[in-house]
Formats: C-alpha cells, structure tokens, sequence
C-alpha cells in the first residue's frame, strides 16, 4: 500500500496509545497524513503485518520515500519529520 498526496500515512488502531501518541505528535506540527485504522481496513492490515514481520505493530508509520517508523517515541518521530522538512 502506498501514501496517499499528503506523503504520511499512519497505520494504527484507536485504542492505541503508542499510535494516540504519535498522532498528536503530527497534529501539533501541522503535518498532514493519511490515517489507517487496522482494525477496520483489512489491506492496512496485511500491509503492517508484513511489515513487521507478522506482528500487528502500531503506529506503523510510512514516509514518502518509503522509509518506516514503527512504535517510535515522540522525540525520534520529531526528528524524522524535521529532518525530512515537515516542520512548521
């Protein structure tokens, strides 16, 4: 599965706080992304479950060069999305 025109997209489900976090980390930098609930888009599924290696990890997040971050902490997604120019 590929991002969409925003360039991120975010697998994860609602009820997680790894993939609760990470959203707010992209909302307060203004960074626009697709959003994928797993437990309700079985593509998204498959796709984060053979990205990880059959396991259901969240967020699982895709940039547009093809790059992941899966369950990052806060601080190293910051970094990702300022080195890679998302920053406000």
């Amino acid at each position: 599965m590929k991002t969409d025109e925003t360039g991120i997209t975010v697998y994860g489900t609602v009820w997680c706080p790894d993939t609760l976090r990470a959203r707010r980390v992209l909302d307060r930098m203004g960074v626009r992304y697709r959003w994928v609930d797993i437990d309700r888009d079985a593509d998204g599924e498959r796709f984060v479950l053979q990205a990880n290696r059959g396991n259901r990890s969240v967020p699982t997040i895709v940039f547009p060069d093809g790059s992941m971050l899966v369950e990052p902490i806060a601080r190293a997604l910051k970094e990702k999305l300022v080195g890679s120019g998302y920053s406000r």
